[in-house]
Parts: C-alpha cells; structure tokens; sequence
C-alpha cells in the first residue's frame, strides 16, 4: 500500500483527516485575486456610504432652501388701511365693548406724579400699582428710563413704559390670555413705525401686583396715554388705532392731539 493510501486510510479509521496535497491550497496568484476582490468589495460599501452621505446632505439643503423660501413667500394677512380704519373706529370700539376714553388724573401726590425712582425727590422703589390712579397707570412714579417703541410678546418693565406716557407714548394692552387674527393684526399693523411712531404693543401680566397686575373687570385689552385710558372687552385693531392716533405723538395723518403728554417731543 502507498505512503498516501495509508494516511487516507488511518484517517478514515481515527475520524481525522489530513492535509491535501499543495495543489489543493491557494496559490499565491489566487490570494492575491481573493484579497483584490475583497478590497474592491470595501471600495463599493465606501462608494455607497458616500452616496447615502451626500443624498441626505442634499435632501438636507433642499429642505432648508424650501423651508426659506416659504418663510419669504408665505401669504402674509393684509395691513389695513389706516383712514378705513379710522373711519371704522368708532363702530368697531361700540362692537369691542370699549369703554369711553376716561381722564383718570394725577398720581396723588400730585407732586411726585412725574418723579423718577430711586433719585432725590422720588420714591426709592416704585410704589404698588394698586396706589396709582388707573390700571395700567397712566402716570405717577416711573423709572427713570423710558421703554422703547415696538411690539412685544412678554411685559415689559411697568415702571419704564409709564416714563413713555410721560414722552407722548401710547399703549396698546392686552391679556395674556389674548391670542387669534385680530390680535395678529394688532402686532403687524404697529411693526409699522408709520402706524404710530411711540405706541407699544404688549401683554399686561403682573402677577406679583395682585388683582392691579391683570387688566380691570375681565378687559381683553387696555388703551393707555398719559393720564387717559380706554378698557375694551375684546381686542380689536380699529378701536385700537382710533385711540392711538389721537392720544400718542405724533397725532397720525395731521389729526388733532387730544392728550396731554408733558414732554411730547422727547423721543422714547
């Protein structure tokens, strides 16, 4: 029997076997083909893997660029006409349940209803809202330091929009319950400084004042000037711009000025 028949045959009987011969194993030439094919396999998952990269980024930018341009495009609600809104205010403040425009006076002491606070003469602290003529005040103790035209989302400083009063500011309040169409006309109307170059538009919400940090007897909104004020039961942009038009400085389109600012040419 021959050397390779006895190997097969004792490995048959043990259950083991053996090595081929060497024209059984790989060659060299093969190990190269077979390492060559494996690195083209990786080259195609990388290839894919950056196709999957790049297709994601670019969904990413169009998403962005399509997002942008409805954002630049988008259908915006109509600013109203001012004359036809002034010529529907009177109307529009009976509908909104406005009450008429109430001369509530100096802050008593009369003597400190200009005073600055926290300088000599004027209060160290602002006294309690509840102590003022009105709620919102529209006068007495303020900070020294008016508050900005504009329209904004959460309450501004009390203290520095009553010095606004004091410049010919008007202010247009609202409840922070408030929200819906007219009250987004309201905010788009006076982004326009043309529509009232010294009217602030924003939430009264004072929790730390008591009952006289919420509008008075369930008020939707509040129309304030220096020492006037107008309560409506419901937001509404044309008894808005009636009172605004009148009683902040400048008057709009010429109209006569009908309240009575102390220092009305003194910017905010």
């Amino acid at each position: 029997m021959g050397i390779e028949r006895r190997r097969r045959v004792a490995g048959r009987r043990t259950g083991r076997t053996t090595a081929g011969p060497a024209s059984e194993r790989p060659t060299k030439a093969q190990r190269k083909e077979e390492a060559r094919r494996e690195r083209l396999e990786i080259q195609r998952r990388m290839a894919r893997s950056r196709r999957t990269r790049w297709i994601a980024m670019g969904l990413v930018v169009v998403l962005v660029a399509a997002g942008a341009a409805y954002y630049a495009f988008r259908p915006r609600p109509k600013v109203q006409d001012p004359q036809e809104l002034l010529a529907a205010a009177p109307q529009a403040a009976q509908a909104a349940g406005c009450t008429d425009v109430k001369d509530v006076g100096p802050y008593q002491p009369e003597a400190l209803d200009r005073a600055h606070i926290g300088v000599p003469g004027g209060p160290p602290t602002m006294p309690p809202v509840s102590s003022y003529p009105s709620v919102p005040p529209a006068s007495g103790p303020h900070n020294p330091t008016p508050w900005s035209r504009g329209v904004y989302s959460s309450p501004p400083p009390i203290d520095q929009v009553i010095h606004s009063l004091e410049h010919g500011a008007a202010v247009v309040w609202y409840a922070p319950d408030v929200s819906g169409a007219e009250l987004a006309k309201i905010e788009d109307f006076y982004r326009d400084s043309s529509h009232g170059l010294k009217v602030i538009v924003a939430p009264y919400d004072y929790p730390d004042q008591g009952a006289a940090g919420t509008l008075p007897n369930g008020s939707a909104m509040a129309l304030v000037a220096w020492h006037h004020v107008e309560t409506c039961s419901s937001v509404s942009l044309a008894a808005a711009f009636g009172f605004t038009a009148r009683y902040g400085i400048p008057p709009y389109g010429g109209r006569s000025y009908l309240g009575d600012a102390p220092e009305p040419a003194t910017p905010i």
